[in-house]
């Protein structure tokens, strides 16, 4: 599972660290106030109280060898833009950067964010899901810790049955549609749906499939 640093600990970031921590990541959560990092603590891998702008005290956490590094300072935007920027030369694979406006946004874009939230339309529930399964396309909640899901079929389970690959019980989830793509069909025709797939139906490349499981399950489920 990817690591994470999560620099900025306001309600946003409190909120997506200490759920991508539930998720099962380890998780860095760092903030310049001490208060803040003490009430997550408990919660994450790390908690630790630093200047994100000083380059030498992030590599000393070892937020150089994170996979993502989510930036959510949104009092301060010149300790954002600064932070964003070093998290890029430090070689952090992928930057999340937090902005409250439009042009802000433009900004941490040209300056090396790969992506850009805006907390006050977007939710660090709906985040944290998005970073601890990048696959999932849709995902709606049937029930605390259960959902049906929406995702690429991996390769791996191309040209296999749902028999053969024992997708209930190696996996805990149950496949109960199959969206295809047909190929030769004309422009703008809907794809083809496998509604209630049989033990029998054959899994094919391209194919999105719509699995119900616990939350658990789904994001153990391979990607490739």
């Amino acid at each position: 599972m990817a690591t994470f640093a999560v620099i900025g600990l306001g309600r946003f970031g409190h909120r997506l660290a200490a759920r991508l921590a539930e998720g099962g990541a380890e998780v860095i959560a760092i903030d310049a106030r001490r208060d803040l990092v003490e009430a997550i603590r408990d919660q994450v891998t790390v908690a630790v109280c630093l200047d994100s702008t000083d380059e030498d005290a992030l590599r000393a956490q070892g937020v150089d060898r994170v996979d993502v590094a989510v930036v959510g300072i949104g009092a301060n935007f010149e300790a954002n833009a600064l932070t964003t920027v070093l998290l890029r030369q430090i070689g952090v694979p992928r930057v999340i950067s937090r902005a409250t406006t439009d042009v802000r946004a433009e900004i941490l874009a040209k300056i090396g964010a790969d992506e850009v939230v805006n907390p006050e339309r977007e939710t660090a529930d709906r985040w944290s899901e998005r970073l601890l399964a990048p696959n999932i396309m849709e995902r709606i909640e049937l029930a605390k810790g259960f959902s049906l899901t929406q995702l690429p079929a991996p390769r791996s389970f191309a040209g296999k049955t749902l028999e053969d690959l024992a997708v209930r019980r190696k996996y805990k989830v149950n496949v109960v549609a199959i969206r295809r793509a047909v190929p030769s069909a004309p422009e703008g025709e809907p794809p083809r749906v496998v509604s209630v797939p049989g033990p029998d139906s054959t899994i094919q490349e391209g194919d999105v499939l719509f699995v119900i499981g616990s939350d658990e399950a789904i994001r153990a489920l391979p990607t490739e």
